[in-house]
């Protein structure tokens, strides 16, 4: 029995016009939660905002809606100037939809 693929598939995955893209969003994925981390870090809630409003934008454009509501709660928290534990909490929750987020298509059970 063959192992059935867990995460997050594009909602473009059989798209091949959409493949390289979604595979270059993907492997960007890191890049854009340490940018999001290091605003944390430096209490920079407006570029938070921002970039946490980029996000959940392209997760969208990119087949992934999982990410639209947990980048959308961050950027609201931002732009209101949660508490940093909520902040926090709200960043984790965005990596760990970002991590399940996967490239091709799943495999048929």
């Amino acid at each position: 029995m063959a192992a059935v693929a867990t995460g997050y598939f594009s909602t473009y995955c059989h798209d091949p016009d959409m493949t390289e893209l979604i595979e270059l969003f993907v492997q960007e994925m890191p890049d854009r939660l340490a940018v999001l981390e290091q605003h944390l870090e430096e209490a920079n809630w407006s570029e938070l905002a921002r970039f946490a409003h980029q996000l959940k934008g392209a997760g969208g454009s990119y087949g992934f809606p999982q990410l639209t509501p947990v980048a959308s709660r961050l950027e609201q928290l931002a732009k209101h100037t949660a508490p940093a534990a909520e902040l926090e909490a709200a960043l984790h929750d965005l990596v760990l939809v970002a991590e399940q987020l996967r490239t091709g298509a799943p495999e048929p059970a």
